[in-house]
């Protein structure tokens, strides 16, 4: 090796080193060479896809996703003792996302970039190109149909390849034909099936979207502040950035309130709710554990045939059998009406609870005469008529009489003074502040001018058809 060959590889690759990090190149070091990472910058909404017609039987074939990143090209090379005064580096391409054919087009011009900067370094023209002009070399547009190559018909060449054979790989990577031509050896499509190629792709531009995302700085529309995405959190539907302590308490809150449903972005009128995994990145341990338990009751709430079992020391959640009353824990085999929640009693009406009757009133006046027949159906016609009975008696007592003071028993006033006495418990007490008597003297509470009812024993007593307002005095 020349000294001049020695010392223009020495400053090359300290070169790269110097322009790119350690993740996109990186110098090998038992021999002169290395391997360089390629990252393209595709167009917005960029879009892969698997035609249905695909020879692999895939669940997600026919479907598109939208990308911002591709997994990179891999430059491998190795430099020559006479490189770059003759000889050229000698490397591999490998891709992923790139079929062999593509891979060879793609090998094949940059044998042409070295002989038109031969004597001259060629890896940073090389890695140039690989960036700037795959895709508009290959002519790779959005959406772009991801394929295997068919390594068995196909036949694989050196680098010494007629110069015109780039041609046929150019614009689309050729037909048909040419892909059942010719294959680079050096190119290399290193997967091993479509499937694993789109979940690789979708994990890799899901990781890479979470490191562009850290390494930016958002402002926190709570607390106001600047701050790295890596302390920030955004919501997947809507993109609204906050930082991390700012949700941390926020969603700690709703949780210790019950509102497990109600974790929304923060932003006013934002529909976008946080994932369970979000959740279970800030907050505690015993907390996700309440929020997971919540969700899933709440969940189970909607669904019409769940219900829960009625036992205190049970309340797990059973299937209801479509048009069956009857529901059976699996856990303590306890038989209850899923209607009333009380043991399972067959075809006999729910048992209603004098607490309920006031409910069961109302919801039957309200309901329509489909609900009405149901409700018929479950508590039994006699049952309805009783409550209604019993709310017409409950709100005539309520106009028209007023309870003991003693004993709690209703009393009608027909006629008379004010003293009243009660027919249950013979208590004496006064119509207007409903106030117990002496049994002494009861009209004391009317003649002592301390009292609130002085001179009132017959307010409002109607003699004659007139109203005393007063006692006439003697």
């Amino acid at each position: 090796m020349s000294s001049e060959d020695r010392e223009a590889q020495e400053d090359e690759l300290l070169a790269l080193a110097s322009i790119y990090d350690g993740d996109e190149f990186r110098k090998a070091e038992s021999v002169q060479g290395g391997e360089t990472r390629i990252y393209l910058d595709l167009p917005q909404n960029f879009k892969i896809f698997v035609s249905g017609n695909s020879n692999e039987c895939l669940p997600n074939s026919g479907f598109e996703y939208t990308i911002c990143f591709l997994p990179p090209l891999v430059l491998n090379f190795e430099l020559p003792p006479d490189y770059p005064s003759s000889s050229p580096p000698s490397f591999t391409l490998s891709g992923k996302w790139l079929s062999p054919t593509q891979l060879s087009a793609l090998c094949k011009h940059l044998d042409n970039l070295w002989e038109e900067h031969r004597g001259s370094v060629v890896l940073f023209a090389w890695m140039q190109f690989l960036k700037e002009e795959t895709l508009a070399y290959l002519n790779i547009v959005s959406p772009f149909e991801l394929k295997m190559g068919s390594q068995k018909k196909v036949q694989r060449r050196t680098a010494q390849a007629s110069p015109n054979t780039e041609l046929a790989f150019g614009g689309a990577a050729g037909s048909d034909a040419d892909q059942e031509e010719v294959v680079d050896e050096r190119a290399v499509q290193d997967v091993e099936s479509l499937s694993s190629l789109i979940q690789e792709i979708l994990d890799f531009d899901q990781a890479q979207q979470i490191k562009c995302f850290n390494s930016k700085l958002f402002l926190c529309n709570i607390c106001f502040c600047e701050k790295l995405g890596s302390e920030c959190m955004y919501f997947l539907e809507c993109r609204h950035v906050y930082c991390k302590a700012c949700l941390k308490n926020y969603f700690e809150i709703q949780i210790r309130d019950g509102q497990v449903q109600c974790l929304n972005c923060p932003e006013p009128k934002c529909p976008s709710v946080a994932t369970p995994g979000q959740v279970k990145e800030l907050v505690e341990t015993e907390l996700f554990a309440r929020y997971d338990r919540l969700l899933l009751q709440s969940t189970l709430d909607l669904m019409a045939d769940v219900v829960y079992c009625p036992r205190p020391c049970c309340q797990l959640p059973v299937m209801q059998e479509p048009g069956c009353t009857m529901g059976i824990c699996s856990s303590c085999n306890f038989a209850f009406c899923t209607l009333c929640r009380l043991t399972y009693h067959g075809v006999s009406p729910c048992k209603v609870t004098a607490d309920k009757l006031i409910d069961l009133r109302n919801e039957y006046l309200q309901a329509d005469e489909a609900n009405k027949r149901f409700l018929e159906q479950r508590y039994g016609k006699r049952v309805i008529q009783k409550a209604l009975e019993e709310m017409e008696s409950k709100e005539w007592l309520e106009k028209n009489s007023k309870s003991c003071p003693c004993c709690g028993t209703p009393i009608e006033k027909l006629d008379g003074c004010n003293k009243m006495t009660c027919t249950g418990c013979m208590q004496y007490f006064c119509w207007i502040c409903m106030g117990s008597l002496s049994r002494a003297n009861p009209y004391r509470h009317f003649t002592d001018p301390a009292s609130p009812c002085f001179n009132r024993l017959f307010h409002a007593v109607d003699v004659n058809g007139d109203i005393w307002e007063d006692e006439i005095e003697d």
